[in-house]
């Protein structure tokens, strides 16, 4: 008789009782998982001010929340979120844990994956259920976690699979996961877990928190204007960013252009920037490594313009035009402001 499979867990980041989206995308997954599996979806929430988080847990699926609230946990510390969650994963030994590639879970998920010697992949892209045939070993497995990233610079998808004891863990970036809606109707129940920590575990305070808006929402944009390498120079991002505002969005670009100096850092789409899914995306300049189309191929209508007939972005556009981009822009903004 196989063994029963554990649940999928999702580690939930939050502050001051607001869930991070990152946390909501993977129970959004983590539950397609569970249902694959024939498992629970399960949520482990630590902190304090929590109580107004389970609602919004149970309607993007979670069943079971295991809350450990505790006014001496600082959000920003690591060592005691370690702590709980190890006893927690002694104890109800999940099948796959899933945590955000943010600077938190990035922190938290090697020490888990070291103190359990398990494994774990960083920055996935996709997560499936499938099986595997280990053909250098021999073996057979069911129902493994297929963890998809890229690799190699970004020019391979690999897909990682770990054949060793659960769980299986993974950190998956903001916004790759698509995050369903919410249903209110459904219920869950929670797990209180006590948590005793020594003054040890809480040597670290918060002393102040500083906070700064950012200047540009990518994620939550409608339209995007981004531009390339092939854009030319720092100065040739004004018909980038003249574009954007006649269309009134947002200014996008490439990692070519940001490692240039060019552009902020912010402004990056693509697997080490943010992944986005705007209704109209224009890739400008833009040739369209693995990298950059796996954080814009979701968007509802792609325009890519770009001197290479053979380019990338091309695979992955709606419309492509095969033309210099500073004859091209200037004779779209003209369009577009005679229209408006």
């Amino acid at each position: 008789m196989a063994e029963k499979l554990g649940n999928v867990w999702v580690f939930i980041e939050q502050e001051g009782g607001k869930i991070a989206d990152v946390s909501l995308e993977l129970v959004c997954k983590g539950r397609e998982l569970a249902a694959r599996l024939g498992v629970k979806t399960e949520a482990v929430l630590l902190g304090d001010q929590l109580e107004g988080c389970l609602n919004t847990l149970y309607a993007y699926g979670c069943e079971t929340v295991f809350l450990a609230e505790n006014k001496r946990l600082e959000p920003f510390t690591v060592l005691p979120y370690a702590k709980v969650i190890m006893d927690l994963i002694r104890k109800h030994k999940p099948n796959i844990l899933l945590f955000g590639a943010t600077m938190k879970g990035r922190e938290l998920a090697p020490r888990l994956a070291s103190e359990k010697l398990a494994g774990l992949t960083a920055d996935c892209t996709d997560l499936k259920i499938d099986d595997f045939d280990d053909k250098v070993n021999k073996k057979s497995y069911t129902d493994k976690l297929m963890q998809i990233r890229p690799a190699f610079g970004g020019n391979i998808i690999a897909t990682i699979v770990n054949t060793w004891d659960d769980p299986q863990m993974v950190t998956v970036r903001e916004g790759v996961m698509k995050m369903d809606a919410p249903d209110f109707s459904r219920k869950g129940k929670v797990v209180r877990v006590p948590v005793e920590l020594s003054d040890v575990d809480t040597v670290v305070k918060v002393l102040e928190r500083v906070r700064a808006d950012k200047e540009v929402d990518l994620k939550g944009a409608q339209i995007i204007v981004a531009g390339g390498y092939g854009v030319g120079s720092k100065e040739n991002f004004k018909l980038i960013r003249e574009l954007a505002e006649v269309l009134g969005g947002e200014v996008g670009a490439s990692r070519a252009a940001v490692d240039a100096g060019w552009i902020d850092h912010d402004h990056q789409v693509g697997q080490t920037g943010v992944t986005v899914r705007p209704r109209l995306y224009i890739a400008c300049g833009i040739s369209g490594s693995i990298q950059h189309r796996a954080g814009m191929s979701d968007s509802k209508k792609i325009i890519a313009i770009n001197t290479d007939p053979d380019a990338p972005i091309f695979s992955v556009a709606h419309y492509a035009i095969v033309g210099d981009l500073n004859e091209v822009v200037p004779k779209m903004i003209k369009a577009f402001k005679a229209k408006a």
